[in-house]
């Protein structure tokens, strides 16, 4: 953007103050899929709540919405927006307000994911497949994954996405059991980089707003990933069971591959295949 007088930058920071407040005002925790969490002086989210859709800081994204000089990058707008259910139109808004140029209507956003990458997980469709990072943010996820597991466009994490996205926890036949050792696994990788400030935000962030997450990191358990077994109960597909298989990239070491495939003899393969040609045949 070009230069602006200190006047301007003062109302557009303002501007960018009140138009996040706003918009996080006019939804609700269960129209994000998240849980209320108890009584709630004022409408809308909480601040440290669209932060944690939005795979931010709670201190940064509050410097932001108090419209402090602060850097930002097209990619965490993104998240905001996303977190905040922005239409196109408000999302150009919340750059211009930022001081960022506003990308083309339609323009691809940058991905780090490898066409070839992207072309296996559309491959593996109808089964689940999801593309992970180190911290455990969802890099790619493809249809079938959306589809059965209940991933919307707010869920950036899986770890945050297992405790705090409502469908999600309803669907998981043994959210209760499996919880611990989720977080356990967490913790092994977390040890393996104790200098990286990254993982002390999710789990800060996190344990700002799931008490039960909080609780089990502080029991300090240690776990690893291993095959394991994967139950749902779909709203529409009933039980869906499979075998979940955890792979290494082998150009990106810190990047998971998580693969589910369908359990022989549960009727799962047959029941996914029907779910999706309902959805296709549901679009046209």
């Amino acid at each position: 953007m070009t230069s602006e007088s200190p006047a301007a930058t003062r109302s557009r920071r303002e501007q960018l103050r009140d138009f996040l407040r706003t918009r996080r005002a006019r939804l609700t925790p269960g129209d994000v899929g998240m849980a209320a969490g108890g009584r709630r002086r004022t409408p809308g989210l909480r601040r440290e709540e669209v932060a944690v859709l939005a795979g931010v800081g709670v201190s940064w994204y509050t410097w932001l919405e108090q419209g402090r000089e602060i850097t930002v990058s097209a990619e965490v707008l993104d998240a905001i927006g996303g977190a905040l259910r922005l239409t196109e139109p408000e999302r150009a808004h919340l750059y211009l307000l930022a001081g960022l140029n506003p990308p083309r209507v339609g323009a691809a956003r940058a991905a780090a994911v490898t066409p070839e990458l992207q072309h296996l997980l559309d491959a593996w469709t109808p089964r689940p497949a999801m593309l992970q990072d180190r911290y455990w943010n969802l890099l790619a996820v493809n249809d079938a994954a959306r589809t059965v597991f209940g991933y919307g466009d707010t869920d950036h994490n899986c770890l945050i996405t297992f405790f705090t996205n409502a469908r999600y926890r309803d669907m998981h036949v043994h959210w209760a059991s499996v919880a611990p050792d989720v977080v356990a696994a967490f913790r092994a990788d977390a040890a393996h980089s104790p200098d990286d400030p990254e993982f002390g935000r999710v789990v800060d962030d996190l344990s700002a707003v799931s008490p039960e997450f909080a609780e089990l990191w502080a029991r300090h358990d240690v776990g690893t990933h291993t095959q394991a077994v994967k139950a749902v109960r779909h709203p529409e597909a009933g039980d869906l069971v499979f075998d979940k298989t955890s792979l290494a990239v082998a150009d990106r070491p810190d990047w998971r591959l998580e693969l589910y495939n369908p359990r022989p003899g549960t009727g799962t393969e047959g029941r996914i295949e029907q779910l999706l040609r309902a959805g296709l045949t549901a679009q046209v």
